[in-house]
C-alpha cells in the first residue's frame, strides 16, 4: 500500500489497471466477431473457399498496391456500385481498407443489400504487409 500512497504511483497504477482493462475489452470484441480475419485466415478462406477480395480504398491508394486479384471498389461507390458484386454474392467477400475500418462501413453497406459472406481484414492492408504477404499493382 505505501508504493500506492505516492501521488505519481498511484497515476501509473490507474494507467496500468485502464490500459489493461482496455486491451481486455479489444481482445474480447475480437473473440467474438468471427468476421475479422487475419492475413492467414483471409488466404486460407482464399485458397479454400474461393473467396474475393474487394479493395474499398480511394483510386490512388488501389493504384500503389493492393491484393493480387483484389476487385477495386471504393467505398464512396459501394452503394451505387454494389450490384457489380452480385455474381460473387454465393462467395465469401472479404473487404479491407488500409486499417479496416473503412471495410466495416463497407461490410454494413454490403449487409444491407442482403449479403451474407461478408469478411473483414483485420488491421488492413497495413496488417497484410507487416505479415509480408505480397501486394501487386496490376488491375484486376
Amino acid at each position: 500500500m505505501e508504493f500506492l500512497q505516492h501521488q505519481q504511483n498511484l497515476l501509473w497504477a490507474v494507467l496500468a489497471a485502464v490500459s489493461g482493462g482496455w486491451l481486455l475489452v479489444e481482445f474480447i470484441r475480437q473473440y467474438r466477431d468471427k468476421s475479422l480475419l487475419t492475413p492467414i485466415e483471409a488466404t486460407m478462406l482464399i485458397n479454400r473457399e474461393d473467396a474475393v477480395t474487394v479493395d474499398v480504398r480511394a483510386q490512388g491508394d488501389y493504384e500503389k498496391g493492393h491484393l493480387p486479384n483484389a476487385r477495386h471498389l471504393p467505398f464512396a461507390d459501394l452503394e451505387r456500385r454494389g450490384t457489380e458484386l452480385e455474381k460473387f454474392r454465393a462467395r465469401p467477400l472479404i473487404l479491407y481498407c488500409n486499417s479496416g475500418a473503412t471495410a466495416a462501413k463497407g461490410i454494413a453497406t454490403l449487409k444491407k443489400a442482403g449479403f451474407e459472406k461478408l469478411y473483414n481484414l483485420r488491421g488492413g492492408l497495413f496488417e497484410w504487409e507487416k505479415a509480408g504477404y505480397p501486394l501487386t499493382r496490376k488491375k484486376k
